[in-house]
């Protein structure tokens, strides 16, 4: 057998080896699975495999998607296939940690298929992209008893809250029963729930029933939510009570608020020292009248242990939102806005250990009050949920005048860092005392009186009495913000015109509810990772780098404004007296000023400069950290290679010699 033939047959063996490899570690492969991100996002939490651990009959998921048709659709349906292979992969993950009780169906719906009038039936969203292509992204899941859920589409503003849609659909369909939410609000937060004859009189009239929060209409797509109303005697039928924006309640309303709480309802509450949402109409305003935006509880906050002192908000230097007050104006940090990021959720809650971003707007403080160790007193634990950085501190104003027109430089310059962290959220555990011991008094409508002089009947009151103090513990959670769970902070508007999720505002209620109905297997799975990552070493430098430039840069802006001040009364004594354009030595001046400006504009450009040279600087270095290593190893491998070839032949030839 010459050379030529044993070469052709070495080269089939190792084809034919190389093959039965890669057939071999596929079939062995399948079932090792390797999670390198630095959150997990790829990998089922606990949560999710507790409830597929529990799974008593089995499930099918049909995952409806247009491929074919995303493929040659325009690029906003293009985006989609990146994120198709995400919720595929984690269906992958659902069916092998369910152990046979999971099963997945991957649909294409094709135009004038059956599949496609299956998605139509299941009430999939469907985008036309032409005359008869429709795009489907969606979700449905099914049990052996006949249940369906669906989630109508996969939008990608939710994807890190994807995981829980599909475990919460899988919980839902199988086992879980609705939780009763009630709401109790002094905004129009559940909307006008108006049908039937009386939306038809307001259409009549011109009127618009007012819709409910978004966040009310996604908690009802979980939950039953109803409007108890403001002025209820007593709080029943509800597993977990929403207190939003509480202004002016009647002490009867707080009384059954107060009841409710100590029954062992569970309670969430949202007051604000200035919520932006409870805006004057201009006609107050132009009037003169200046209805208070506040809202507070401290009938009962102050038996709990907790005080929200008025006017007063929390601030954060770190966690300022930069943006243009005006389309003229320059970029500058917002005290009144804050993005609270990781550092400012507690880690060990289950309702925040896994939120990333929260934004929330003039959020007011909390602080405990000392209730001074005597015996009978409350046994209550205070978990801080939601707090600003260490550098955080709380500012004040003199009137809810100073926010109608804030001078945001003016508040930034008063702003003082602080040393701790200040609470913005706080979660109460324990056995709760009433605020109302005594009872409290009220009308009695079945008594009669006698009829004064004046022809005035005075109201007859009674006594109405209830707990005193709660026989379990019970779990209150309280936020200083209500504007946090607004339309505008927690939702956005998406290219398909709907209602998507901004940061993990929703998140966080949802989050609390959740751990207030007893459910801890969901709690785990919501908002597990931010796919986004926060660039906090550049932030860090672009602070720090503004930080020192701070003091030049404002000698300069100051001394700009002077040199125009200057410049504005040379051209008015011009204007006033035209003929001293040839006899005076104005226009000179003039040039002269306009010379100076122009220098220190170029002093502060060089400034700015600088700062943007250390965080490109940033970026050269990342940048050759990340292209450098792999040519540099490419060369140390070829090297090496280099040296031991010329070793072996060396090798070789003494021996050779030797022989």
């Amino acid at each position: 057998m010459n050379r030529l033939i044993r070469a052709i047959i070495a080269i089939f063996f190792v084809a034919v080896i190389t093959f039965s490899g890669i057939s071999i570690c596929q079939s062995i492969g399948k079932s090792l699975r390797l999670d390198i991100t630095d959150q997990g996002l790829y990998t089922l939490s606990e949560g999710t495999k507790t409830i597929l651990g529990g799974l008593n009959q089995p499930v099918r998921l049909k995952l409806y998607y247009t491929r074919t048709a995303a493929i040659k659709g325009p690029d906003q349906i293009r985006f989609f296939n990146n994120y198709y292979h995400f919720v595929s992969a984690l269906l992958d993950e659902y069916v092998k940690a369910g152990k046979g009780n999971v099963e997945l169906e991957v649909i294409d719906p094709r135009p004038f298929s059956d599949e496609e009038v299956a998605a139509i039936r299941y009430g999939l969203q469907r985008f036309s992209i032409t005359e008869e292509e429709n795009f489907f992204f969606g979700l449905v899941v099914q049990t052996q008893f006949g249940v369906e859920k669906t989630i109508e589409f996969f939008s990608p503003d939710r994807q890190s809250f994807v995981e829980y849609d599909i475990s919460y659909l899988i919980d839902t369909a199988t086992t879980r029963q609705k939780k009763k939410i009630g709401v109790i609000s002094s905004l129009s937060v559940t909307g006008d729930d108006v049908t039937g004859y009386m939306a038809q009189m307001m259409q009549m009239q011109g009127q618009t029933p007012k819709p409910a929060w978004a966040i009310v209409q996604h908690l009802k797509q979980i939950y039953e939510v109803s409007d108890v109303g403001t002025d209820v005697e007593e709080i029943s039928d509800v597993d977990i009570l929403l207190v939003i924006h509480p202004k002016d309640l009647g002490q009867q309303t707080l009384f059954a608020i107060d009841q409710f709480v100590l029954r062992g309802g569970r309670t969430i509450v949202f007051v604000d020292p200035y919520c932006i949402a409870d805006q004057p109409a201009p006609q107050q305003m132009m009037s003169g009248q200046m209805p208070s935006s506040s809202s507070n509880l401290s009938a009962l906050m102050n038996t709990w242990g907790l005080r929200m002192p008025e006017n007063t908000f929390a601030g954060d230097r770190v966690l300022a939102l930069t943006g243009s007050t005006s389309a003229t104006s320059r970029p500058e940090k917002i005290l009144s806005m804050l993005s609270l990021n990781k550092q400012c959720f507690n880690s060990d809650s289950v309702i925040t250990s896994e939120l990333n971003s929260v934004r929330v707007m003039l959020p007011g403080v909390l602080e405990r009050t000392d209730f001074g160790g005597g015996e009978g007193e409350p046994e209550i634990t205070y978990t801080p949920l939601v707090t600003t950085t260490n550098r955080g501190n709380s500012w004040t104003i003199s009137s809810p005048y100073e926010l109608m027109r804030p001078d945001y430089a003016r508040l930034l310059s008063r702003f003082v860092d602080g040393s701790e962290p200040v609470v913005m959220a706080y979660q109460l555990t324990g056995r709760f005392k009433s605020s109302f011991p005594e009872g409290i008094q009220v009308a009695d409508p079945d008594a009669s009186a006698e009829v004064q002089a004046d022809g005035e009947t005075p109201a007859v009151l009674r006594t109405v009495t209830g707990l005193t103090e709660s026989s379990a513990d019970g779990a209150v959670i309280v936020f200083a913000d209500v504007d946090m769970i607004t339309d505008s902070a927690a939702y956005q508007r998406t290219f398909f015109g709907a209602m998507a999720v901004a940061g993990d505002n929703s998140s966080l209620l949802l989050n609390a509810i959740e751990d207030m109905s007893g459910s801890s297997a969901l709690i785990s799975i919501r908002s597990r990772g931010n796919f986004s990552r926060p660039f906090t070493v550049v932030d860090e430098i672009e602070m720090q780098a503004e930080q020192e430039t701070a003091v030049e840069e404002a000698k300069i802006t100051a001394a700009i404004a002077g040199f125009q001040q200057e410049l504005n009364e040379k051209l008015s004594s011009l204007k006033a007296d035209e003929s001293a354009l040839i006899q005076s030595t104005i226009l000179i001046e003039k040039r002269e000023i306009e010379g100076k400006i122009a220098e220190a504009q170029r002093d502060l450009r060089l400034i700015k400069s600088k700062r943007r040279k250390q965080i490109e600087a940033l970026g050269s270095t990342l940048r050759n950290f990340c292209t450098l290593p792999g040519p540099g190893l490419i060369l140390l491998i070829a090297i090496v290679i280099g040296i031991r070839r010329k070793v072996i032949r060396r090798h070789y030839i003494s021996h050779a010699s030797d022989s």
